[in-house]
């Protein structure tokens, strides 16, 4: 009968713990869903009100650096400012991981100070467990970082400035005041008395452009025609003046005056940020020249590579704040140990993006990236 008491007493003992153990382990699950839905709204929370105002002080530095487009081309402000905004998405490709960095550890630090991460740790929580909201919100940019990169900025940039060379060159929005002058660009003076669309009376064009030979041309009427080229002004009925080594004068009834107003850098280089991904991968293998093999280098490394910044600047944060948080004399020194690591992260990121010319320098860059975020992923995962 003992021995039976005592089976009965170690089952009814054994239950009692597994119960207990269940009970404990469902109370840890559901505090830990708990603490993850107050870490994510925080965090990203606090990501959108920083990408907020980033982006919209990025957007207004970009509005004054193209305030003389505006002033010079008689722009429509409505035209100037969805041009503008055309450069919203590449802004936000730039800023988004150190916008993520700021989230994490103004959230982490500010849990951190009220003493809310030591009670965390108390209870048995690993750095792990608390920094995974951190992670996720992170992940989730990346895989939003590669979309933006890899489709959005291609496509907004190549209209950015197909737009802008519509705006500055365009015939639609070319204005030429009557009875006054319009300088087209540094040495080219447009004189017309009337305007009426695109058909001008009485026109006298100046071109200073070739000190060594100016022209002035006069014409009883104009034409503003739009060619590949750019703009051009067909005259009829006039007399043109060449003054070079000779003096030249003649009369024309039909003659075509090019412009050539067109800003060919702008307009012609060839500009890897408007370039599509597609076109950009085979890019590096039939590139005409070196300088161009590195431009096609350093912007892959940045569409693809560039998003991996955010799950390794919030995995840097993380381990140095939750780890720095438990030596509790060096904690106050973690957000600045923190900046610290960023700073020298993306520098060597920027500079080893900016050197690499080959593939074989972009594949091994891309191991050491991975490397890097394995080895931040361990110690803050260790226990």
């Amino acid at each position: 009968m003992q021995g039976k008491s005592e089976k009965i007493i170690f089952f009814a003992y054994t239950e009692y713990k597994y119960n207990l153990t269940v009970s404990l382990l469902g109370f840890i699950l559901r505090n830990m869903k708990i603490l993850n839905r107050y870490f994510t709204r925080q965090l990203v929370a606090i990501f959108i009100m920083l990408l907020l105002v980033l982006t919209g002080l990025a957007w207004m530095l970009q509005i004054m650096s193209m305030m003389k487009f505006l002033l010079n081309y008689g722009v429509e402000l409505t035209s100037f400012l969805g041009l503008t905004l055309l450069m919203v998405p590449f802004i936000v490709s730039i800023i988004v991981p150190f916008v993520t960095f700021i989230a994490i550890i103004f959230v982490y630090n500010k849990l951190i100070s009220d003493n809310e991460i030591t009670v965390m740790a108390a209870t048995g929580l690993s750095p792990k467990q608390i920094a995974r909201p951190a992670l996720i919100l992170a992940a989730v940019l990346t895989v939003l970082h590669f979309a933006l990169n890899i489709w959005i900025v291609p496509r907004t940039q190549s209209l950015f400035y197909s737009t802008q060379w519509n705006l500055r060159y365009g015939l639609a929005h070319m204005k030429l005041q009557e009875s006054a002058f319009t300088q087209l660009s540094d040495g080219l003076v447009v004189y017309v008395d009337k305007v009426s669309g695109h058909d001008l009376s009485q026109v006298m064009l100046s071109d200073m452009r070739d000190e060594d030979a100016p022209i002035t041309i006069f014409a009883e009427k104009g034409k503003l025609v739009s060619t590949a080229r750019g703009l051009s002004i067909v005259m009829t009925n006039g007399a043109l003046q060449a003054n070079g080594d000779t003096l030249t004068t003649g009369t024309f009834d039909s003659f075509d005056m090019d412009l050539n107003v067109a800003d060919k850098e702008g307009g012609d280089s060839f500009k890897v940020r408007r370039v599509s991904t597609g076109v950009l991968l085979r890019s590096v293998l039939d590139a005409p020249n070196e300088k161009q093999h590195k431009m096609v280098l350093a912007e892959l490394c940045s569409r693809f590579l560039g998003p991996l910044m955010n799950l390794i600047l919030a995995a840097l944060c993380a381990t140095i704040l939750l780890r720095s948080s438990l030596l509790r004399r060096r904690a106050s020194f973690a957000p600045a140990l923190a900046v610290a690591g960023m700073a020298v992260v993306m520098s060597l990121f920027m500079s080893a993006s900016n050197m690499i010319g080959s593939i074989t320098q972009f594949l091994l860059l891309t191991l050491v990236i991975l490397l890097a975020l394995g080895g931040v992923l361990y110690v803050l995962c260790k226990k």
